[in-house]
């Protein structure tokens, strides 16, 4: 008997040390891309091309999981409970830095309930009108019109708290004007509406109008950018507009839920900076006026620190205060 014990822990021993680390077996099932916005919107436009191309690397499929409500936070939420087994990410953006000095009863923390993985895209945000509802062709006579008709004037946002609502309010505080804020369930619906001239006009992000934009669907009259956009050289800065100091981007990252094991996090941000220079997804950036961006780990991580306390100032000078959240 004592030596069929003895042979039985020699097997398991062996078993144990022959057995490969989590990072070179994973992933062996399909991942999700927790999005917490409808499809259509900003972070929609990045997740999927991204979803696709780590499909192809990893060769195991990656799904997109739209997970919209409560301003982004209802897919936050969810993320961060979701199991730390490495088959469950989460995409957020700048509407997650926001969120902290916005909603006083957050169920997640973005710092402590996640591990950031990188920075996806970066896009500078753009004022964008109806051409058919807002007759204004430059910043000046936008900003002259609703000075003169203040409160007549709508913009939509992604939802209350989001980057949208943060751009529209700064706008409102640069140029002393009363534009009405019409909050949506993410982006997507925000821009089907603009579209369909339901609303007037949005400070979205530049990658989820610039297909409307070429298109002429929507008036872009500036981007909230130091610098013009290399998709749209035509199209001027905030500042050349008339409204100097008025500079907002969106940026969409990548995090996993705490307790994700390490070397599978390590896996993932090689698998992202990898991601990041495929030819596909370069052009695609580019097409939507993004930056190809290099913050990944650690970096990124204290990046997300900077920016939560850079938009806890405008939520303050703003004097914005929202209860509900999930």
């Amino acid at each position: 008997m004592k030596r069929v014990i003895l042979y039985i822990l020699a097997l398991t021993a062996a078993a144990v040390i022959a057995a490969p680390a989590p990072a070179q077996t994973w992933p062996q099932r399909p991942i999700s891309l927790i999005v917490p916005f409808a499809a259509g919107g900003g972070t929609d436009a990045f997740a999927r091309p991204l979803a696709q191309q780590l499909d192809n690397q990893l060769g195991m499929r990656v799904i997109v999981d739209n997970r919209a409500g409560a301003g982004g936070n209802t897919g936050a939420a969810a993320a961060a409970r979701a199991e730390p087994d490495g088959y469950t990410f989460f995409v957020g953006a700048t509407h997650h830095v926001i969120a902290p000095s916005v909603y006083t009863n957050l169920t997640y923390d973005l710092q402590k309930d996640f591990v950031p993985i990188g920075m996806v895209s970066q896009v500078p945000h753009v004022v964008v009108v109806h051409p058919q509802k807002v007759p204004a062709k430059t910043l000046t006579e936008l900003v002259a019109s609703a000075k003169a008709n203040p409160g007549k004037l709508n913009y939509g946002s992604a939802g209350p708290g989001t980057a949208h609502h943060l751009a529209g309010e700064m706008f409102k505080l640069l140029t002393g004007t009363n534009i009405v804020h019409v909050p949506y369930r993410g982006a997507g619906p925000a821009m089907q509406d603009l579209l369909a001239g339901q609303i007037d006009m949005a400070f979205d992000g530049l990658g989820s109008s610039a297909a409307q934009i070429s298109g002429g669907q929507i008036r872009a009259l500036a981007v909230a950018a130091p610098k013009r956009s290399a998709a749209f050289p035509d199209v001027p800065t905030a500042a050349e507009a008339g409204v100097p100091g008025y500079e907002v981007s969106t940026f969409y990252a990548l995090w996993a839920p705490k307790g994700t094991p390490p070397a599978i996090v390590e896996r993932m941000i090689k698998e992202l900076q990898t991601a990041l220079q495929a030819p596909t997804i370069r052009e695609a950036w580019t097409r939507q006026g993004s930056e190809i961006p290099t913050l990944t780990g650690a970096e990124f991580g204290a990046f997300v620190g900077s920016e939560i306390s850079r938009w806890a100032k405008v939520v303050k000078d703003a004097g914005l205060k929202l209860e509900e959240a999930k």
